[in-house]
């Protein structure tokens, strides 16, 4: 194949890049760029454009900066406006009748960073095995979910569900089937696969769905106006678009760190207490209940049957944030977990729950850090799959260890599925000795979701059972334990 790849979408014609028996499409706008009059507004078509324009480069990003110097996950930051724009990976360019599913993703970040440009989400296995890719883009931070009186709410889920009307409206040409979408996403990106769940702004625009690690608790209004507010404030400027566009996304971001810091706690007690009521991490700008894109919470949602007709596949890595308990070490000097426990709503369960963590690298501390684990991902999960009832559901458990910490930690899970285990930063973030048999078994199970809408193993509702990834993966019961902390926090707040 030496001519290079061209599509026509409704904007024009795209020209694209062939690696091997797929090809790759980069950077490609689904909406103008969010500056100048579109700052804070909400997402606008991308306009046409004459000839045909170069996607063989990723396009600008969202993300200023990454979270940190070294993240799990390579995610670059690449300069510029044109930021709302999408990646398509396909064996089928051009050919309109091929009809292939479609997998969409969703990066994470805490909502402030990330990167849809990341090799980590690079389609080519998907491809291999015939299945269209997209990768996609959103705003971030308080450009994405800052509060403003005189602006749409939510824009950074604007951007997804305006990613996914481009996805209906041009996936036939590259030999996708609009008719069989699936989202996907992990972390922050996970939780926005529960956003457009339940919102009804997304009904219809996909029709499957798969979250890694996905947490989402929709911060009430009044909590969401209090941080915009906060934000004009800090900033000296008006609490309106105007007076907040005059600061770069640079200069909100460096906000944004402040109204984030907070005082350590001073005692493990406080520590656990803190945990357990709200999981650990407090982010001044995530998704928020607006009555429009999110009309509630996740749980009244779904005792509503919310998204009950899509088949959703979830699941979570066994250690995900665990890792961070060392920086509770300094407060054992002065009180034990046990101790710290018992003074919350799950001192029913603490005994059973110490005894299951007591052999974890770094010792007490880091039960610590399993419990924000559990508390942020692991419980709400079981919760929410328990409040689906009988729509399909399927969840996974990743416990693959790495050889070096131990641990199942946050983002683990991805090259595995992705079946990329040759990408940068594998090696460092799952362990040197990665199982290819593991990645071959769980990137299956996914490209069977992402065709059919089920997965190879019994629903939740059918038996409590996950698929249980390790280096020997099968299917058994499991999240029991997490089970009975829903159960404890649920009878005290009854």
């Amino acid at each position: 194949m030496t001519d290079a790849p061209v599509v026509h979408l409704a904007q024009g014609a795209a020209r694209g890049v062939w690696r091997d028996a797929s090809a790759a499409f980069l950077g490609v706008p689904f909406a103008e760029p969010p500056v100048g009059e579109h700052r804070f507004a909400a997402p606008v078509p991308a306009a046409r454009w004459e000839g045909v324009r170069d996607c063989t480069e990723y396009g600008a990003t969202a993300q200023v900066r990454p979270l940190a110097e070294v993240t799990a996950i390579p995610e670059p930051s690449i300069p510029g406006d044109s930021i709302l724009n999408v990646n398509v990976f396909t064996p089928a360019p051009g050919r309109a009748d091929a009809g292939l599913p479609v997998f969409v993703w969703i990066h994470g970040g805490g909502y402030k960073a990330g990167s849809p440009a990341s090799p980590w989400y690079d389609g080519f296995a998907f491809n291999r095995d015939g299945i269209v890719t997209v990768t996609i883009s959103y705003r971030l931070g308080f450009d994405g979910f800052g509060w403003i009186p005189d602006a749409p709410h939510n824009r950074g889920l604007l951007d997804q569900i305006a990613a996914l009307q481009w996805v209906r409206d041009n996936i036939a040409t590259f030999g996708g089937d609009a008719g069989n979408v699936t989202i996907g996403g992990q972390s922050a990106g996970g939780g926005s696969v529960w956003a457009l769940l339940l919102s009804p702004l997304a009904r219809g625009l996909f029709h499957a769905a798969i979250s890694h690690s996905g947490s989402l608790s929709p911060q009430p209004a009044e909590v969401a106006r209090a941080s915009g507010a906060a934000m004009a404030r800090l900033a000296g400027v008006e609490w309106t678009r105007a007076g907040l566009a005059a600061l770069t996304n640079t200069q909100l971001l460096d906000l944004t760190d402040q109204l984030e810091a907070s005082p350590p706690p001073t005692s493990l007690a406080d520590a656990v207490a803190g945990i357990v009521g709200g999981g650990g991490f407090g982010l001044a700008f995530t998704p928020y209940v607006d009555g429009a894109v999110l009309t509630g919470s996740v749980a009244d949602a779904l005792r509503d049957g919310v998204g009950a007709d899509v088949p959703l596949l979830m699941g979570a890595t066994a250690h995900e944030f665990t890792s961070a308990g060392p920086m509770f070490a300094p407060l054992l000097a002065a009180g034990t977990v046990a101790d710290a426990l018992a003074g919350t709503a799950l001192a029913p369960v603490a005994e059973e729950y110490l005894a299951e963590y007591a052999d974890l690298p770094g010792g007490e501390a880091s039960v610590v850090g399993q419990l924000m684990t559990d508390t942020m991902y692991r419980m709400p999960m079981v919760r929410w799959a328990g409040l689906r009832r009988d729509a399909p559901t399927w969840l996974y458990d990743f416990c693959w260890l790495h050889a070096g910490t131990g641990l199942a930690g946050h983002c683990a899970d991805l090259p595995f599925a992705w079946d990329n285990l040759g990408a940068e930063r594998v090696a460092q973030s799952c362990g040197p000795d990665a199982p290819q048999a593991l990645a071959d078994a769980m990137h299956g199970a996914w490209v069977e979701f992402i065709r059919t809408h089920r997965a190879p193993w019994p629903t939740w509702a059918e038996g409590k059972v996950a698929m249980v990834y390790d280096a020997e993966s099968t299917v058994r019961p499991a999240y029991a334990l997490e089970q009975r902390l829903v159960d404890a926090l649920d009878t005290t707040r009854a």
